[in-house]
């Protein structure tokens, strides 16, 4: 899948800034060949401006989908234990929500 226009200009800043493709690849989650495309002018939008390095997203390397879902595990795992400890108290309930809204977001 190509890069839309403002992907463009996150990618070419991040090149211009000096990180790595591989890196780039995997912040958007796509193979580093659309990465080159964009590298070598080969895209659909090779005008687009960079963005500035104060709007880009911070410097990689970024964690890979294998890691987040080893952490979704672990999250998964502290639910049961909380839940399994048999404590229904206000603080269990919060720390069982606060993990379900951090799985949530991964």
């Amino acid at each position: 899948m190509a890069f839309s226009y403002r992907e463009t200009q996150i990618v070419k800043g991040m090149l211009e800034r000096g990180d790595r493709q591989h890196d780039i690849a995997s912040y958007f989650g796509v193979n580093g060949g659309r990465v080159g495309e964009v590298s070598s002018g080969n895209c659909d939008y090779p005008q687009a401006v960079p963005l500035l390095e104060d709007k880009l997203p911070p410097p990689g390397p970024y964690v890979g989908a294998k890691t987040v879902f080893e952490v979704k595990e672990i999250l998964q795992d502290g639910i049961e234990l909380i839940e399994g400890a048999g404590s229904s108290s206000d603080e269990a309930a919060e720390a069982v929500d606060a993990l379900n809204s951090a799985i949530s977001k991964l």
